[in-house]
């Protein structure tokens, strides 16, 4: 369990402003340093969450700058996984709030430097809530992460 992070799981499919499905995003250091305190506030009030049937996690659709979560995600995973989830992504919404390219096609995936940036704040907020190096790298194992580019990325963020 996250110290005063809700998620509410019981949440419709479809559009909902954030503080409707999370609570307790705020108080994360890691987000004032990134966004400041009062920028902070503002997105999280204003930023707008949508519950889905597609299959998958999280991500940012950055036509209209909203969080996308598969339902299915929202309702079974563990709670540390959205948390850590939803840092992830309130970075690429301040990335992309400051103009930069999501996704950059120069760029593999485990080298673009907007992941690298969310990654590096994820895994520092992981360690923070007490997760072990060993089970970061599980919450980093995900299926469009082959080996050879999950271990580039491992040794990118000091994990191996």
């Amino acid at each position: 369990m996250v110290e005063n992070f809700e998620i509410s799981r019981s949440i419709e499919i479809g559009v909902h402003k954030l503080p409707e499905v999370f609570k307790g995003l705020e108080n994360v250091e890691e987000l004032r340093k990134v966004f400041g305190e009062e920028e902070l506030k503002k997105v999280l009030q204003d930023l707008c969450v949508r519950i889905t049937k597609r299959h998958g996690y999280m991500w940012v659709d950055e036509e209209n700058c909203h969080i996308c979560i598969s339902f299915d995600y929202l309702s079974r995973a563990d709670e540390k996984y959205i948390y850590l989830d939803m840092v992830h992504e309130l970075i690429h919404i301040k990335q992309l709030k400051d103009g930069r390219e999501l996704f950059d096609k120069n760029y593999i995936y485990v080298e673009r430097p907007t992941e690298i940036e969310a990654y590096k704040i994820t895994v520092s907020e992981a360690k923070r809530i007490g997760m072990t190096d060993n089970e970061i790298i599980y919450y980093l194992s995900v299926e469009w992460i082959n080996q050879e580019d999950r271990v580039k990325l491992l040794k990118t963020l000091g994990l191996i």
